[in-house]
């Protein structure tokens, strides 16, 4: 018992109980902690394949080694899921200088060019991988995507993720018939003047609850009547200015004529 309690008054004892409480601790934390929404690994081939295509296609603007320039943002560390998102909506290569990359329907690079390209910058440092199917398909809880959509996007997207005017010319996009792949992956990477919702704000699910909601809207036919681009008041007050006051004044010149 002597030879125990002297061991255990040992300075070096509380570094041993100090360093195995940091290995259970980092043990425990990589065996429980969530594990991030990504696709498979790309292979060396794939990589290649993408700077080929980048030296070709990129590099006059980002620079050889996608270092950016004046003005031009450098991609490491932007992730696959930001290339998967800009090219893949047509945003990029940049049809023209501007405030503001557009979406386009004339998309460049074929899928498997695409992935190659991801895989490309993905490789030159850390960030947000393009998500796997499971969070991207819109089968969550519509109500809970509704509620995190209003809180978290409604006041530049709009309240039916149509769209909304910023500031200096720049557009928060219109969110109708966007794929689930690409509403993740700018929760994720932040495009343009959107801030970035990582798992820490937003989890995969939450996320996919707010895909959810979106393709919900898709599917609105508004039987209620015209919806006037669910813009709002602004639509609203256009027309009852434009058709409503043009009607009292019709309606006066008429009774005027009448009268007369």
């Amino acid at each position: 018992m002597n030879a125990l309690a002297s061991r255990r008054r040992h300075p070096a004892a509380i570094l041993l109980l100090l360093f195995l409480g940091l290995v259970a601790t980092g043990g425990l934390y990589s065996f429980l902690a969530p594990k991030p929404a990504h696709a498979a690994t790309a292979t060396a081939d794939d990589v290649n394949a993408g700077k080929m295509l980048f030296l070709a296609n990129c590099a006059t603007c980002h620079g050889l080694n996608a270092e950016g320039s004046s003005g031009v943002p450098s991609l490491a560390g932007v992730g696959a899921a930001a290339v998967d998102f800009q090219v893949g909506t047509g945003r990029m290569p940049l049809a023209g200088p501007g405030v503001q990359a557009a979406a386009s329907k004339k998309i460049k690079f074929t899928d498997a060019q695409i992935a190659s390209l991801a895989a490309y910058v993905a490789s030159l440092g850390p960030g947000p991988a393009i998500p796997d199917d499971q969070y991207t398909k819109g089968d969550g809880n519509i109500a809970h995507g509704n509620e995190l959509f209003k809180v978290n996007c409604a006041m530049c997207h709009n309240f039916a993720g149509s769209g909304g005017a910023l500031t200096r010319g720049k557009y928060a996009p219109s969110l109708r018939n966007v794929t689930g792949t690409h509403i993740y992956e700018a929760l994720v990477s932040g495009p343009q003047s959107m801030p970035v919702f990582n798992d820490a704000n937003l989890s995969p699910t939450d996320k996919n609850d707010i895909i959810s909601y979106l393709h919900e809207l898709d599917k609105n036919k508004n039987p209620g009547g015209m919806s006037l681009g669910n813009l709002g008041p602004v639509s609203e007050g256009m027309f009852i200015w434009i058709f409503g006051l043009g009607l009292m004044i019709g309606a006066a010149v008429w009774l005027g004529a009448k009268a007369a």
